[in-house]
């Protein structure tokens, strides 16, 4: 938890609990998963408290954002670099950690300086290929 004190986020009880879930949960949990999980330990929270806590976290880089699915955000508490591969039927979400290295036309990289990448790759997971 100290790399979230030298980000200064504030770690209040309910923070910790959002922390913990997605540290102890790698399967890319949504804002509703982590939201039905943590409310069980704390009954008053409210779903702002915990979109909220996503936000100040993503947006000090605490936490990386996946958006497979339209309208819905996943998040990933790993914030090393990485890819994932993504089960097209279950939507399950596996870390990837080999670097694919994908050279860039000169034409982009003179107009971007590149920051970051992910690349991700899409499938059929092995429980879903048994299951069809």
């Amino acid at each position: 938890m100290e790399k979230y004190r030298q980000l200064n986020i504030k770690l209040t009880p309910q923070r910790l609990a959002i922390l913990d879930y997605l540290r102890d949960n790698t399967n890319h949990p949504s804002a509703e998963d982590i939201f039905k999980a943590v409310k069980k330990k704390f009954p008053t929270m409210s779903f702002a408290t915990v979109y909220n806590t996503l936000e100040t976290l993503l947006n000090k880089g605490g936490i990386h954002e996946l958006k497979i699915e339209t309208g819905k955000k996943r998040y990933d508490y790993d914030v090393t670099p990485h890819h994932h591969i993504i089960c097209i039927k279950c939507r399950k979400i596996v870390d990837l950690y080999k670097d694919y290295k994908i050279p860039l036309p000169d034409e982009i990289t003179r107009e971007f300086e590149l920051i970051n990448k992910t690349v991700e790759f899409y499938g059929t997971c092995r429980n879903c290929k048994k299951r069809h």
